[in-house]
């Protein structure tokens, strides 16, 4: 695995190490021991799968309140998403800045999403699924988010929005939900 650090401090583009031959390839996803050598978390609790019916779907912007905050790898393996993360740690010196880019199951890239970040996305193509490797299990409660389009972030997205859910659409502005 090839480990490129964003402009948001601690997030991560992960690249594959192809070894290919006349099959095609083979490359390790994941690697606790990989990561925790990077200064990553490398514990796995929990992986899920988001499958995503219509281009324009958007599922976002979402993170956990303290204490049980996760770290995230996300993986597109069917299709395309504009995968946006926010950092929300108020002492960086990105806070509230986001960074999106392309995740698609041709260019294998994974997202290492750090705790304390907001994390959502956009479908490009109809019938995508999303992987997310999650360090902790899901505790209802500290759920939280924002709206896709708040205006303290400034996302910019590549679609006009065909499909969200009621409680994406309806989450307030950040600073009426802070982090903690």
């Amino acid at each position: 695995m090839i480990f490129i650090e964003t402009k948001l401090k601690g997030a991560y583009i992960i690249d594959l190490e192809k070894r290919e031959d006349d099959r095609g390839f083979f490359a390790r996803t994941w690697d606790g021991r990989i990561f925790e050598e990077q200064g990553l978390i490398g514990k796995a609790a929990q992986q899920s799968v988001s499958f995503n019916k219509a281009r324009g779907t958007i599922r976002g912007m979402h993170y956990r309140k303290a204490p049980y905050q996760e770290t995230r790898l996300i993986r597109c393996t069917r299709g395309e998403i504009f995968d946006v993360i926010v950092d929300l740690r108020p002492e960086s010196h990105t806070f509230k800045q986001w960074l999106g880019m392309e995740l698609t199951m041709d260019n294998y890239r994974m997202l290492y999403v750090p705790k304390d970040f907001a994390h959502g996305f956009q479908t490009l193509q109809n019938d995508t699924d999303v992987t997310y490797l999650m360090s902790e299990i899901h505790v209802p409660e500290a759920e939280a988010g924002f709206r896709y389009n708040d205006p303290a972030f400034g996302i910019e997205w590549p679609l006009p929005v065909t499909m969200i859910s009621k409680r994406d659409v309806n989450y307030s502005d950040y600073s009426m939900d802070p982090l903690n």
